[in-house]
């Protein structure tokens, strides 16, 4: 499961991190709240997690901005002691819970785990043309064939079926698979689109991996 968390404070997003790192969570954190709805565009993630009390971006007009994208990402608000209005200007904007501070990592991973299991299987599998991904395995299926793709190869490949009509540059799978401040460098991404290429085809599946001359990849059904 992927997470964005929303946090310009330092150290309440390293102890979120903290809380939800050794659950297995693949998590990005970022400091900037006025580039949140940006990043939940993206739609790479399966949560969102999104302090209210933000400086550059009050966190309630960050939700309206999300979900004005038709981003229906699951968001959990934080808050300190929430009034009212607060609470109901929080979820009549688009935020789907808010959690007090301060909370223990067993609420907030229950929060997180009711959050996606209302989700259901709109969480849990996405599909182009004869193949699906299913999420939760990290598996490719096309009929009878699976194959099961690493890490970095399920994250390039998740971004890819999100956006399947959209190129996306090296730059933008960089910065969203390995991080904006990673050393990864164009050729990382032209390995794992090769890799997954050659697993497409052991799965017969009728999608390919389009590379567009300076404008990236996307994805196309392979006519037959």
């Amino acid at each position: 499961m992927k997470i964005l968390i929303v946090e310009e404070e330092k150290t309440l997003a390293e102890s979120i991190h903290t809380m939800l790192k050794p659950q297995g969570f693949h998590i990005e954190i970022i400091r900037d709240g006025a580039s949140g709805p940006d990043y939940a565009a993206l739609g790479i993630y399966d949560l969102i997690i999104l302090e209210m009390a933000l400086q550059s971006l009050r966190g309630c007009e960050v939700v309206r901005r999300i979900r004005a994208q038709r981003c229906g990402t699951p968001i959990l608000m934080l808050t300190c002691a929430p009034s009212p209005k607060e609470r109901v200007e929080a979820l009549n904007g688009g935020a789907d819970y808010y959690l007090a501070r301060p909370f223990e990592a067993e609420e907030l991973l229950a929060c997180i785990h009711a959050l996606v299991r209302r989700q259901g299987a709109q969480v849990d599998t996405l599909t182009w043309g004869n193949t699906s991904l299913e999420l939760s395995s990290g598996t490719l299926i096309c009929g009878v064939e699976r194959v099961r793709l690493s890490s970095r190869e399920f994250d390039v490949m998740r971004l890819l079926m999100q956006n399947p009509r959209y190129n996306l540059s090296k730059e933008t799978i960089l910065a969203h698979v390995w991080g904006y401040d990673s050393n990864a460098i164009d050729n990382h991404v032209e390995v794992y689109v090769s890799i997954l290429r050659k697993k497409l085809a052991l799965i017969h599946s009728n999608i390919k991996i389009v590379a567009s001359r300076r404008l990236g990849y996307h994805l196309d059904l392979v006519e037959k």
